[in-house]
């Protein structure tokens, strides 16, 4: 326990298809986390996973440099307790077990392999960490690099979750092959994302009523563009109404540039410019699909629910 106060310190470390994130929070006895210090890097671990089902030599050596200093920061910080997960470039590849054991031997961290259920629901639990008052029913979309998680959470009901195998990283491997990408890749794009999320909410209930909430990567750097904020701003993205006419007006603006004169743009996280595209046609597309009109974003997710389940399990 950290001080008098009865709160635990605790680092939570999300390696993700795409990108990696470091939280380091104290955790109060009520609950609330205090964050004490957060990364993220955008990595992409799962480069050529789609095609090869190989997490590459490169991919590993980068996140794994990332992990060591990351290890370092965490044993400076006095944590009460620490946990690691992986998400789905991870789980496809057929080389797991080698990137898992080398993340163990040369960084220390022990790594949780999640299942897509279970990722969708500490994510939810960090979304729930950060909503507005009087929201109760959720409808949650979780845009990853190699998936996306649909979240039906409402009180009293356990949670409904279905996980897509699409995310930005995927969609850009198997589609999207020309800079900018063609109309015909396009259509391709839509077709594939609104044909999955139909599946998705098939037989969900009754997600119509439900509040539609956006977390991850895509959804916040949209949320960045369209404040043209020139630095990302936790207090002006989390909670910030993102309507689907300026997404349809920002997906343009990304399709109509090849990656180089993406870089730059206001909001635009550096390094995100070759998959913000394939992230605005999912969210695009899911919307129009759902008939959602808008989308509150939150910028809280899996890397608070980590902790928000360690915490649960470490009292």
């Amino acid at each position: 326990m950290n001080g008098s106060s009865g709160a635990m310190r605790l680092a939570g470390v999300d390696i993700g298809t795409l990108t990696c994130r470091l939280l380091i929070a104290n955790l109060s006895p009520g609950g609330q986390l205090i964050e004490v210090r957060s990364e993220r890097r955008i990595l992409r671990l799962g480069d050529g996973v789609d095609q090869t089902k190989q997490l590459s030599a490169v991919a590993m050596d980068r996140v794994l440099q990332c992990l060591k200093e990351w290890r370092e920061v965490i044993d400076a910080s006095h944590v009460d307790a620490a946990a690691a997960v992986a998400t789905s470039a991870v789980r496809d590849a057929e080389n797991r077990d080698e990137f898992l054991d080398r993340v163990k031997r040369e960084a220390g961290f022990e790594v949780e392999l999640i299942s897509g259920e279970e990722e969708a629901r500490r994510t939810m639990l960090g979304i729930r960490s950060g909503l507005p008052q009087g929201v109760t029913d959720v409808l949650a979309l979780d845009i990853g690099g190699g998936s996306t998680e649909f979240i039906l959470d409402c009180p009293g009901q356990p949670p409904i979750v279905r996980s897509i195998d699409i995310g930005v990283v995927r969609l850009c491997e198997r589609l999207l092959h020309h800079d900018p990408p063609t109309d015909e890749e396009v259509r391709q794009a839509r077709e594939w994302v609104a044909r999955e999320t139909k599946s998705a909410v098939a037989g969900m209930g009754n997600y119509q009523t439900a509040t539609f909430v956006g977390t991850a990567g895509t959804i916040t750097s949209l949320a960045a563009m369209a404040q043209k904020l020139p630095a990302y701003e936790p207090a002006r993205i989390h909670n910030y109404q993102l309507q689907l006419d300026t997404i349809q007006v920002l997906e343009q603006t990304l399709l109509s540039r090849s990656k180089a004169d993406r870089t730059g743009l206001p909001g635009l996280e550096k390094c995100r410019e070759e998959v913000i595209a394939a992230g605005a046609i999912i969210i695009r597309t899911v919307m129009e699909t759902l008939g959602m009109a808008s989308v509150l974003v939150s910028d809280l997710g899996l890397r608070e629910g980590i902790l928000l389940h360690l915490g649960s399990e470490t009292r």
